[in-house]
């Protein structure tokens, strides 16, 4: 079982960057793909960011531009650098994870991942 930590959420004014991070117990983390969802009230879940095992990223429209998603496999954690944030950002944030063949394509649904970490509060106010 793949135990999923997120980290960095808070409050920040609009305009502002917040860091969130995602940390793995996978053994076999490098190979997997992992996504970034959020999901405000009253709201469904929305697919923010996914990065592949080659490290290569894609992005909802909604944030691309704005966001950027990275890993250290070393350390087992991916990284959403969040920048020029709105108050439309305003929600929880979730990372996953999958484990991926190389030739694997983005993942942007939620029920393609298998594991989901608690989730981190981002609140950005105007």
């Amino acid at each position: 079982q793949v135990q999923l930590l997120e980290s960095g959420g808070g409050v920040v004014q609009a305009g502002g960057s917040l860091r969130l991070s995602c940390a793995s117990s996978g053994r076999t983390f490098s190979r997997d793909s992992v996504g970034w969802f959020r999901q405000a009230p009253g709201k469904e879940r929305e697919f923010v960011a996914t990065i592949h095992r080659t490290g290569s990223t894609y992005y909802s429209d909604s944030v691309k531009g704005r966001f950027t998603i990275s890993r250290d496999n070393g350390k087992k954690e991916v990284y959403l650098q969040m920048d020029s944030l709105q108050p439309e950002d305003t929600a929880v944030y979730s990372c996953a994870t999958k484990d991926a063949i190389l030739t694997a394509p983005y993942y942007t649904r939620a029920n393609d991942y298998a594991y989901w970490g608690q989730g981190t509060q981002v609140t950005v106010s105007s």
